[in-house]
């Protein structure tokens, strides 16, 4: 049965100052590249192994499937980059950490571009604009490759990728809200050839790892 893994980026300079960073490209921190190498050899031990690969249009995806590749000894990979697969757009939110955002929105009005399922930020995206980009590139481009059998990885972004989980999992607006994806950390589904979800586990080296989370994308 086909394999799909979806792999939210490792952090990245503004995940770690607290920033929101959307489309802006923003590189990883030595820890982010430290999480997509721990990423690799993760699915490696668990004898993963790729026929095809996606990632978005911003490098910080796009290095952490470079350097998780690597260490799974298959940097040569077909890969697709697309802007389907961005972060959500924050507009002008970007670059603005929580407390400069607090203090020029007001902090209640920060809470409902943030949690809300439906209310974009000035300028950018909600998350459910997010989703009506991701998942018809998902279902265009990647599900037809699960369906030939492929093993795909997918490399992208907290938002874009939440997108994707909430079609797997047949989440609600509250369950999308509620799920966090961990920076680094291998998703792994097990398919059927018509899409049926047969299986999911999270690879982590240990279960303490599994509890961390960036509060920004």
């Amino acid at each position: 049965m086909p394999t799909l893994v979806l792999l939210r980026h490792g952090q990245s300079r503004w995940n770690l100052e607290n920033r929101f960073t959307g489309w802006v490209d923003v590189p990883l921190t030595e820890t982010g590249r430290s999480e997509a190498r721990a990423a690799g050899a993760l699915m490696k031990r668990a004898g993963l192994r790729f026929d095809r690969c996606f990632t978005s249009d911003l490098q910080r995806a796009q290095e952490t499937l470079r350097l998780a590749l690597a260490e799974l000894g298959t940097p040569d990979l077909p890969t697709i980059r697309d802007q389907a697969l961005n972060e959500r757009h924050y507009g002008d939110l970007q670059g603005l950490d929580k407390a400069e955002t607090a203090a020029k929105y007001g902090a209640e009005q920060v809470h409902i571009w943030r949690r809300s399922y439906d209310v974009p930020p000035p300028g950018g995206e909600s998350l459910e604009d997010t989703a009506r980009r991701t998942l018809p590139f998902f279902e265009r481009e990647i599900l037809p490759c699960l369906a030939h059998g492929e093993d795909v990885l997918v490399a992208a972004h907290g938002n874009s990728l939440r997108s994707i989980v909430m079609k797997l999992d047949r989440l609600d607006r509250e369950g999308v809200l509620a799920l966090n994806l961990d920076t680094g950390v291998p998703l792994v589904y097990t398919m059927s050839p018509d899409a049926t979800v047969l299986g999911r586990e999270v690879l982590s080296a240990a279960p303490a790892e599994n509890t961390k989370t960036d509060p920004v994308p």
